[in-house]
């Protein structure tokens, strides 16, 4: 393959290059422009580069397809790939907060300084209703979106590397993890107390005392809970999107896992089976295992958002959340030196990492409590060797 460089008005130099036609075999010239050269010395060296990496099967050809299409193309792809919900978050970020700003941008033209102040601009003044800036964790999802989209047209080579991939770690948003607020033992009692007779008492106790998220607490069947063995099974959860559209999809990580129940946990769950029981009797339906462990008054599961509005407009007097007393339960584990690996199979996080980086903020106390311990057997066992020498 060979090539030549020309010069088209003043500072405009291209690449001519000898290429032979797939379809026909005929020899043809390739214009390729070359918009970074600075003078013929520049056009020359990318021109030898062009043809290398044409020889070796490296070269991507520009073409006129923007992010904005590109999104469009990759929406659809992934679709069937991920839950409703995730897609629907996925559109509304590449949609609402990147085509914005560069949804115009050639896709394979994207540099990461466009993405860099594309991140600055978010955060100076990001938000839709035009009161300011997203926050870095919002950001943070921004990347994360736009990383997947163009690694993703970097496998169908549409780009040769992906410019998200090129940005170091400090040209993106830091973000401070803030530390997860909890309530203790005698305040968890106190919320029991005035639930006791809601309808929002069993979900209470499952986030309080097994530690379940929202929708895996809307999605569990009696079918999934053995209370003559005190255990439960987390095989579902389930999701809601903007439009309201519910479905139920698999746990967390594709992952069931199965919870101990404490013994108040099964008096209570005891006690609410037959409670719900005698009232779907008067609604004339015979309860079975398929039925929901948590249901509206008339029988009916409960949607994932309809659990967090009761429960939140509840807690507000504790300034506590649902979720908050799922974190509550790991906090409470932790205080009682229960195994950190006890904690992340309880709670279903994929992996114990994740557990210990959110309770981070616990560790200094077991640390204190580790380094006792130590001290003590050392301290013994050194007495004792002083005693038996002497």
């Amino acid at each position: 393959m060979m090539g030549h460089v020309r010069e088209r008005g003043k500072g405009r130099w291209y690449a001519v290059i000898e290429v032979r036609d797939p379809a026909t075999g005929k020899r043809k010239r390739k214009w390729v422009s070359l918009p970074d050269c600075k003078g013929k010395r520049d056009a020359q060296t990318a021109c030898s580069k062009l043809i290398t990496e044409m020889n070796g099967g490296g070269y991507i050809e520009l073409s006129k397809l923007t992010l904005a299409q590109f999104f469009d193309r990759w929406l659809k792809h992934i679709k069937p790939n991920v839950s409703p919900r995730t897609h629907e978050r996925y559109e509304q970020i590449a949609l609402k907060n990147v085509v914005p700003l560069l949804g115009a941008k050639i896709l394979s033209r994207l540099q990461p300084v466009d993405i860099s102040e594309a991140y600055a601009n978010l955060l100076e003044s990001g938000r839709r209703d035009g009161k300011g800036g997203l926050s870095p964790r919002s950001v943070h999802h921004v990347h994360r979106v736009l990383y997947s989209a163009l690694s993703q047209a970097e496998r169908w080579k549409l780009i040769a590397r992906s410019p998200a991939a090129l940005l170091e770690k400090r040209d993106r948003p830091k973000i401070e993890r803030k530390s997860v607020r909890t309530i203790d033992a005698p305040s968890t009692a106190a919320v029991f107390d005035a639930a006791r007779e809601r309808r929002l008492f069993v979900p209470l106790v499952l986030a309080s005392l097994c530690g379940l998220r929202r929708g895996e607490i809307t999605a569990l069947r009696w079918k999934a809970v053995d209370l003559d063995n005190g255990q439960l099974a987390v095989v579902a959860s389930t999701e809601q999107t903007d439009a309201g559209a519910i479905r139920e999809k698999e746990a967390k990580s594709g992952k069931a896992r199965t919870v101990a129940l404490p013994a108040m946990a099964v008096d209570e769950l005891r006690r609410w089976r037959v409670q719900q029981g005698q009232e779907l009797l008067r609604l004339g339906v015979r309860a079975d295992h398929d039925w929901h462990v948590v249901t509206q008054a008339d029988g009916r599961p409960l949607q994932p958002r309809s659990l967090t509005h009761v429960v939140s407009a509840f807690l507000k007097e504790w300034g506590m959340t649902l979720h908050g007393l799922r974190h509550s339960h790991a906090s409470h584990m932790l205080a009682s030196n229960i195994h950190p690996k006890i904690v992340q199979e309880r709670l279903g996080h994929s992996s114990i990492a994740i557990t210990m980086d959110i309770y981070s903020h616990l560790m200094p106390n077991m640390q204190g409590e580790a380094a006792a311990t130590v001290d003590g057997v050392m301290r013994a066992a050194i007495n004792k060797r002083s005693d038996d020498v002497g």
